[in-house]
């Protein structure tokens, strides 16, 4: 189980922190001299505010604002497809149905410690495990850096709230919403869950481990209408349209790696 509770310390995940830290600072040392040598934004002019101005004709200021309403319109498309696609798909956990594996998204730390809105995604899922509707928990997250470890400090909190540590399986390659849902399917073998997040984004996850071929049910945790939720809102409309584009064009997730075992053997230990 030791092997399967660390999935970081295997080559794969060694080599995905490896690499990220590599390029990383090939590209501050490349950044550095290249700035240097050359600073082509000091020669780049911008145009003056003042220069900026509607069209004096009844027509041109139509047309300006025809315009406008368009790009609205454009900006507003992927988030709505997907909230419409996933709307039937989405409740509480109280709603949810039984699958094995309930799948949290990383949601920030804060001193090392989940931020709130990450504490309350944990929180979800830990009523799903204490009420049976789940065996085993998959903690999605960012562990790029050394000192920054998303599914670690989800586990712990996980177990200081009753589920067992042999219950909880960790993603240290979830860098997205794309990512963690592609490589819940294919290295870590998901093909039904109940993701839990916020209700301004669970429409989102839920359509896109759709695409990646997860059956999935999405709870959306209450939060209340503070500034945190209306930016996470205001966010959704252009991670909504990224989040399009990786549904029609489905890339790889920026580190794949080979398969684990980690789900598998946890659902095998949660067999009587």
């Amino acid at each position: 189980m030791r092997g399967m509770r660390r999935a970081r310390d295997t080559p794969g995940a060694r080599a995905a922190s490896g690499a990220r830290a590599a390029s990383g600072a090939r590209a501050a040392s490349e950044g550095g001299a290249n700035a240097k040598k050359h600073r082509p934004w000091r020669r780049l002019r911008l145009p003056r505010l003042s220069a900026l101005r509607l069209p004096r004709s009844r027509r041109g200021r139509r047309l300006a604002v025809q315009g406008l309403m368009a790009l609205c319109v454009l900006a507003l498309l992927p988030a709505t497809w997907m909230r419409l696609g996933a709307d039937a798909r989405v409740g509480t956990t109280a709603d949810a149905p039984a699958r094995e594996v309930a799948m949290v998204f990383g949601a920030g730390l804060w001193k090392g410690r989940p931020t709130p809105y990450l504490a309350h995604r944990l929180d979800a899922a830990a009523e799903l495990y204490r009420s049976g509707k789940v065996k085993v928990v998959l903690v999605t997250g960012d562990n790029s850096r050394v000192e920054y470890d998303e599914p670690d400090a989800m586990r712990t909190y996980l177990t200081e709230r009753g589920v067992p540590d042999d219950r909880i399986v960790s993603d240290y390659a979830g860098f997205d919403s794309w990512d963690s849902c592609v490589r819940a399917k294919k290295i870590f073998g998901v093909d039904r869950a109940v993701l839990v997040s916020q209700g301004f984004h669970i429409h989102r996850a839920t359509t896109l481990c759709r695409s990646a071929g997860i059956d999935a049910y999405g709870v959306a945790v209450d939060e209340p209408r503070d500034a945190t939720w209306y930016y996470g809102g205001t966010r959704e409309l252009a991670a909504s349209g990224k989040a399009a584009l990786d549904a029609l064009f489905r890339p790889d997730p920026r580190f794949l790696g080979p398969q684990e075992a980690g789900v598998t053997e946890a659902l095998a230990s949660a067999t009587p």
